[in-house]
């Protein structure tokens, strides 16, 4: 099992800090999410049915032409490698390193990247998967460099697989209206900008025909009923939706002044994190740390990243942590 934000009791027993006084940030997930309502008995009572109107709400949410929904992108991670024979799969680094391992373990020939190099790379590829925005870095593609690196990898029956999990916070970035062409596959995810990670649900958005052969493997029933009722209610909620990017949009500012102000500017993020290259990154990790505060930690580069506090309390928090942190470095 490869090491993912969130690990908030190994932390709260390493650190000895009683579990309910951390400030999690640890994760990129939206912490003021979709407030989920009082669910109908017969989410719970029923076998999932497809003619629910969740594949509906998310064609017009996510404007797919097609798309799978899934037990939460990573489902779909670890199965499409399944897809393919043995190939040569370009994945960029540093990123969700998830995506390398499910190919890896397929027994793909991998070839890691670092976002400048693709141009060069792509002729020796027969897959390239991207994550848009980047995790951990926040680095962004454009739709014509994306669709470009399609173009050409689409000319030998190759594939682009996006990952957009952190997309909804931009969502006219997104290339999912652009799925219909044959190769290109996006996911999406409603753990982040909806906030609804436990929920475990995902969209693969792809051409009909290999949507089908990833269904079959997938097998029936891979959404709970809950779930879809939630993913169907969320997407169609188009003033939340509004309402959260406003706030992500101011929220992301404040963490980079915050961060700024402490001298940690930020190297990259998104809507929902920034990330800080250091080479003092375990020491900043473990500091924040002995003060209830998680954050994500990397060490390829050294580096943190840290997500958004969910009300005034945990943004005065961070700030005392970092005010105390730089009369540290001072003494």
């Amino acid at each position: 099992m490869l090491e993912h934000g969130g690990r908030l009791r190994r932390a709260a027993s390493e650190y000895a800090i009683p579990l309910e006084s951390w400030l999690d940030l640890s994760t990129g997930i939206n912490p003021n999410g979709w407030p989920v309502p009082e669910l109908p008995a017969t989410a719970w009572q029923r076998l999932p049915e497809t003619d629910d109107g969740l594949e509906q709400a998310a064609r017009e949410y996510y404007h797919a032409p097609d798309l799978l929904p899934v037990a939460g992108s990573q489902a779909a991670i670890q199965a499409l490698p399944r897809l393919r024979a043995t190939c040569r799969v370009g994945v960029i680094t540093p990123g969700y390193g998830e995506h390398a391992h499910a190919w890896e373990r397929a027994g793909h020939r991998l070839r890691p990247l670092v976002a400048d190099k693709i141009d060069t790379e792509i002729d020796n590829l027969d897959v390239l998967v991207v994550i848009n925005p980047n995790n951990p870095t926040g680095v962004c593609f454009t739709r014509e460099q994306l669709l470009h690196w399609h173009s050409e990898l689409a000319d030998r029956n190759g594939w682009l697989v996006v990952d957009e999990a952190f997309m909804d916070a931009t969502p006219e970035q997104s290339i999912a209206d652009q799925t219909s062409l044959p190769g290109l596959i996006v996911l999406r995810s409603l753990g982040k900008f909806f906030g609804l990670a436990g929920a475990r649900i995902g969209f693969v958005s792809a051409r009909p025909e290999l949507l089908a052969r990833l269904n079959d493997l997938l097998g029936p029933w891979s959404i709970n009923g809950p779930a879809r009722w939630i993913a169907t209610t969320a997407l169609k909620d188009r003033a939340w939706q509004a309402e959260a990017r406003q706030w992500l949009q101011s929220s992301e500012r404040r963490l980079k002044k915050l961060l700024a102000k402490y001298e940690l500017p930020p190297s990259g993020g998104c809507g929902l994190f920034q990330w800080i290259i250091s080479p003092e990154a375990t020491e900043l990790h473990q500091h924040l740390a002995r003060q209830g505060i998680l954050t994500r930690h990397f060490s390829k580069p050294a580096s943190f990243r840290l997500g958004l506090p969910g009300d005034e309390a945990g943004w005065q928090r961070v700030e005392a942590a970092l005010s105390r942190l730089s009369v540290e470095a001072m003494t």
